[in-house]
């Protein structure tokens, strides 16, 4: 489950890429991401993937800073809800914390932590596989998220001390200091901002102290949620992969890069399958085609990933207890019943 990340990881994307001569379309598909992701903020996306993405778009921008400059462009808006927790702590150092504390819920494949060292401090970021290809990509893109939150939270007076990553330079040290007016010292034991440690009892003007209980209230109920979203993330997977033709456990495992029995055992534990997810999906779409659709039959079963319509049809009927017609006859004549009788209401009014 530590490879899912939000598609909140993903703003800017589109309107980056273009700046950079990039096709965002074409780069997503190249990283395995369905293109609709850039529309869906609260979706799930694989980490891995999306490190890749920033690999395949450094390498086709000729920009070896594209996930640097890319962190820049998006600045806090990655964050999505947890930032309204972090703006209304009451001080910097109340807003880091809540910034670790609740990172996970934003990214499972990374941690973000707040060490203090005598009179400085190190704000870290650190991703549980340290051998993804691209990841320093990802790692400079973090930094300068972090850069531009500091930023928020401290305005001018964000004078950082120093910048450590855990990668050799990917570029000029001159890109560097042009961007985050320091030079970073490299192949560190962390990827961090260093900056001195009084900053973190700087109060923060626009802090709401109800407001952040509230937000912290539904940041800890997100947290109990967590568990439970990996059949709404399989379906939605389904709802994408079904009308390019049947689908299978196999294909949606490989796409979430987890074995089959790993997927197997994560929807036990919610106590779903597979099977139930790709049921109940198949049922959704058929009716909502038959209700709002001229496809026909033949079509939606294709659409559905059926290779035969007699198969739909008794999956229909299993579901239903009716035929894919009778269901579409009776729901046609009670629109049309519902429509008479507010027609003949309106005429009595």
């Amino acid at each position: 489950m530590s490879d899912f990340a939000r598609a909140s990881t993903l703003s800017g994307y589109h309107e980056f890429a273009l700046s950079k001569g990039l096709n965002p379309a074409e780069m997503l598909a190249e990283a395995a991401l369905p293109n609709d992701m850039l529309n869906s903020q609260e979706s799930m996306i694989s980490y891995r993937k999306f490190v890749n993405l920033l690999n395949i778009s450094a390498l086709k921008s000729n920009d070896p800073l594209f996930g640097l400059h890319y962190g820049l462009h998006q600045g806090i808006s990655v964050f999505g809800p947890l930032i309204y927790l972090i703006r209304n702590a009451r001080t910097v150092g109340d807003a880091l914390r809540d910034l670790g504390n609740y990172f996970h819920l934003h990214m499972g494949a990374a941690e973000v932590r707040v060490e203090i060292q005598g009179n400085h401090v190190l704000l870290c970021y650190h991703t549980e596989d340290q051998h993804l290809a691209g990841l320093p990509q990802a790692a400079e893109l973090a930094i300068s998220v972090g850069a531009q939150l500091m930023r928020t939270l401290l305005g001018n007076r964000w004078r950082p001390q120093g910048v450590l990553l855990q990668h050799a330079a990917l570029a000029s040290l001159n890109g560097y200091r042009r961007a985050w007016d320091v030079t970073p010292q490299f192949n560190s034991p962390y990827n961090a901002w260093l900056f001195d440690a009084k900053l973190l009892d700087t109060p923060l003007s626009a802090a709401d102290e109800e407001l952040h209980k509230l937000l912290q209230a539904h940041m800890n109920n997100l947290d109990e949620l967590q568990i439970n979203e990996l059949p709404k993330y399989v379906q939605q997977l389904l709802r994408n992969f079904l009308p390019n033709g049947r689908v299978t456990i196999e294909q949606i495992a490989d796409y979430m890069m987890l074995s089959t029995r790993t997927l197997q055992r994560y929807l036990a534990e919610e106590g779903t399958s597979f099977q139930s997810l790709l049921d109940q999906t198949r049922q959704s779409l058929a009716t909502r085609y038959l209700r709002d659709s001229s496809t026909s039959l033949t079509q939606l079963a294709e659409l559905l990933g059926y290779s035969e319509l007699s198969a739909f049809s008794r999956a229909f009927q299993r579901w239903t207890g009716l035929s894919p017609r009778q269901w579409k006859q009776q729901n046609t004549d009670q629109r049309l019943n519902k429509r008479l009788r507010a027609t003949s209401k309106r005429q009595h009014l």
